[in-house]
């Protein structure tokens, strides 16, 4: 089949990425799906992989966690009445096996399709059937540009921090797939928002998406800007995935009580705080990872009513999908990048 490949670990990743024609089919386990691929999109955590993250370190490897696509064949136990339907995918899917039954289910441990099984990447992908929701006869490029960020947006900000309408939300690094899925939620959700980047024509792309302010990251402190912004009170909730860049802003940009809600660490995880702060105004930082079907259901919800879409920056053919990847390495994008595969 075709595939696009990570073919050894390294950095930069793009000189490691090929696209080839005769990558094995991959293997339908019983309760899985069979789809053949109509698009799929990267995420961040296509270069995570390409750098052998924790979980990817045999190569050569397809990554993707972002796909939708018509279903051709189906596993053992699965009903066939899923063959021809058009699915999108949730490709964080729960351990089989919890090593301590004790742990709060909430955070379950995870395995991702697109970092430690094979990804959506190619012609066809497997998925279990209980991970796919059936489409009808929505976008392709759309859902798969969708899904992971919105997934995880939706639990970082609804979830983990209890977004509540009217409230702020900071939203750093606006233009990756996860900040504009955020403003998305955020505005539709009825909240004042507020968006970062080392880039204006980024915030001037984010004002027309509807966010109510911008702040210019320019490596120095911003939070008095955000205090500013917000009459001296502060954001209710900050979307985060920059990290250490950013940490000193985001905590002295929050009010009292507020959450500091984080799925990443872009610029890397040695982040120094200030504790006197965060217990003296008892501010909240909490972790949060992709998300379960339940949540899934509801964050996708939105957008098969067609109440919500996401932000596209290109679709690209994947036989050039060498581009997407230099594209999403250099961050010169806005929105996510697509590979179409019909």
């Amino acid at each position: 089949m075709r595939a696009i490949r990570i073919e050894r670990q390294g950095a930069p990743v793009t000189p490691n990425i090929s696209y080839v024609e005769d990558h094995p089919d991959p293997t339908l386990h019983p309760g899985e799906l069979m789809v053949k691929t109509e698009a799929s999109a990267l995420n961040h955590l296509d270069l995570w992989v390409g750098r052998g993250m924790p979980g990817a370190t045999d190569f050569p490897r397809i990554s993707g966690s972002d796909g939708c696509g018509r279903v051709t064949a189906t596993g053992d136990g699965v009903d066939e009445s899923w063959i021809g339907r058009r699915v999108m995918i949730n490709a964080a899917i729960p351990a089989s096996a919890r090593p301590h039954p004790d742990r709060d289910p909430a955070a379950p441990a995870l395995h991702m399709i697109g970092e430690t099984l094979p990804g959506t990447h190619a012609e066809y992908f497997t998925v279990p059937a209980s991970n796919a929701i059936d489409i009808g006869d929505q976008d392709p490029i759309k859902a798969a540009a969708y899904g992971l960020t919105h997934l995880t947006a939706w639990r970082m900000m609804v979830t983990r921090a209890g977004l509540q309408p009217g409230q702020w939300v900071l939203i750093t690094g606006i233009g990756g797939g996860l900040a504009l899925a955020a403003l998305n939620l955020a505005r539709h959700l009825g909240c004042r928002t507020i968006v970062t980047s080392r880039h204006q024509w980024k915030l001037d792309r984010a004002r027309e998406l509807g966010a109510d302010h911008g702040i210019v990251d320019t490596g120095t402190c911003w939070a008095d800007q955000v205090r500013s912004i917000t009459s001296k009170r502060g954001v209710d909730v900050c979307v985060e995935s920059v990290g250490q860049a950013v940490h000193g802003s985001v905590i002295k940009s929050l009010t009292r009580g507020g959450v500091m809600t984080t799925c990443g660490c872009t610029t890397g995880p040695a982040a120094e705080t200030d504790l006197m702060r965060i217990f003296w105004n008892q501010l909240s930082i909490v972790g949060s990872t992709m998300g379960d079907m339940d949540e899934f259901r509801q964050a996708t919800s939105f957008f098969r009513s067609g109440s919500l879409e996401p932000t596209i920056d290109c679709v690209i053919d994947a036989a050039d999908g060498v581009q997407a990847w230099s594209r999403l390495e250099a961050g010169d994008q806005f929105g996510k990048i697509v590979l179409n595969w019909s």
